[in-house]
């Protein structure tokens, strides 16, 4: 049997003690459960203190849904409850509670809120991977947000992620609109992934909340590896750790340092089969002494800079043997044609041998950045796949 005993602010339920004894005996306590917001609060804030405590007993379930259920955690010691995830804005929930009374007894109560809704939200976006993509071992998951974000911290411990091996990696902060994950190594070949952003609802900064949840899910395929070196002249493609293919290659001829390809990891970011390079997109427009225009086939695009690996066949004779280009990877049409084909997103290329280093803010150039470099932005450290980020410490809403 139940009973409710009104309090400001929280509904306490108590557990009633069981039968009379003729026996003088030690009654142990019924068990009392704490729950906040207080049953039928109305207008409650998405990210108002919403928590299960129980004394004198353990929890033995706890539901919060709101037509589908929600994640939550529950203590060690078995008597604090708190949901993973902020609540949705303009919602009613219902709260169903079971408890094993240290006096032996089991029974539950039921309770229900709603929340308010929210005058200003901020969108954000799953930049990169695609939808459904099968991308390579260097892919990083960008979230890119419509206006700057404050609590950061709140942020990553909104974004779950899922992996069907064990991935250690980081979230780190490009700007205040700007967050990616990386792993702390090159993602296992053939892993899959799921990312849950979990933001609807979530304060983002001051008044604003979080729009919508997000959800993305992408397959790492086999391992390319690209080593191209501006002195030999030569890349290497390994597949899942096996040289496949060596290439003669032309660098950027190095006169000036524009025209020097960065030495760095690089990351394929995408392909065309045509693309028009101008000379005048790096300040050098026509009637300029260097000024080019091109029709170039079979591009890979490794920076934002304006580098790509490409057909050159203007350059073959210089191939494997002198730097000609402009800041490009000159290969020849069969092998440029074949690295084409055979290229994901977010496959590794990495440049030796020049003076000119690819700076980590230049396209998807994440990897420049140690472990120890990546972590610096970051607000709660390394975060972990199968079930990703560590949970959170439960908040310290209830007076024991």
């Amino acid at each position: 049997m139940w009973r409710g005993v009104a309090a400001v602010g929280v509904l306490p339920l108590a557990l009633l003690a069981g039968a009379c004894s003729s026996h003088r005996t030690t009654a142990r306590p019924p068990a009392t459960v704490t729950v906040l917001p207080a049953r039928g609060t109305r207008a409650v804030p998405p990210d108002a203190p919403v928590s299960v405590r129980v004394r004198d007993g353990r929890l033995r379930s706890v539901t919060l849904a709101d037509g589908g259920r929600l994640e939550g955690r529950t203590s060690a010691d078995g008597t604090l409850w708190w949901p993973r995830w902020a609540l949705s804005p303009g919602r009613s929930y219902t709260l169903v509670v079971t408890v094993a009374g240290a006096d032996g007894r089991v029974g539950s109560v039921r309770s229900t809120f709603r929340t308010r809704r929210v005058e200003h939200t901020i969108g954000a976006t799953v930049v990169a991977p695609a939808p459904g993509a099968t991308v390579g071992v260097g892919m990083p998951i960008i979230l890119r947000f419509a206006e700057p974000v404050r609590n950061r911290a709140g942020v990553e411990r909104s974004l779950a992620l899922w992996t069907s091996v064990p991935v250690t990696g980081a979230w780190h902060w490009t700007s205040p609109t700007e967050v990616v994950f990386r792993p702390r190594a090159y993602w296992p070949a053939h892993t899959r992934v799921r990312l849950l952003a979990h933001l609807a609802g979530l304060r983002l900064a001051g008044a604003s909340y979080g729009a919508e949840d997000l959800a993305r899910d992408f397959s790492i395929g086999d391992a390319h590896i690209t080593v191209a070196s501006a002195r030999s002249h030569h890349q290497e493609v390994r597949v899942n750790g096996r040289s496949v293919r060596r290439m003669p290659i032309s660098m950027g001829k190095g006169t000036q340092l524009k025209y020097t390809t960065t030495s760095g990891i690089h990351l394929t970011m995408e392909k065309n089969h045509h693309v028009v390079m101008d000379s005048a997109s790096v300040g050098c427009p026509p009637g300029c002494p260097d000024h080019y225009r091109h029709d170039v086939y079979y591009a890979v695009r490794i920076s934002d800079s304006g580098e790509y690996e490409h057909s050159a066949p203007w350059s073959v004779a210089d191939q494997g043997s002198r730097n000609v280009s402009h800041g490009c990877i000159n290969l020849g049409p069969r092998d440029a044609r074949w690295f084409f084909r055979h290229t994901q997103p977010g496959d590794v290329v990495q440049v030796t041998g020049t003076r000119r280093r690819l700076d980590p803010g230049n396209g998807w150039g994440f990897w420049q950045l140690s472990w120890p470099e990546w972590l610096a932005t970051s607000n709660l450290g390394p975060a972990y796949g199968q079930g990703m980020p560590a949970p959170a410490q439960p908040p310290a809403l209830i007076p024991r």
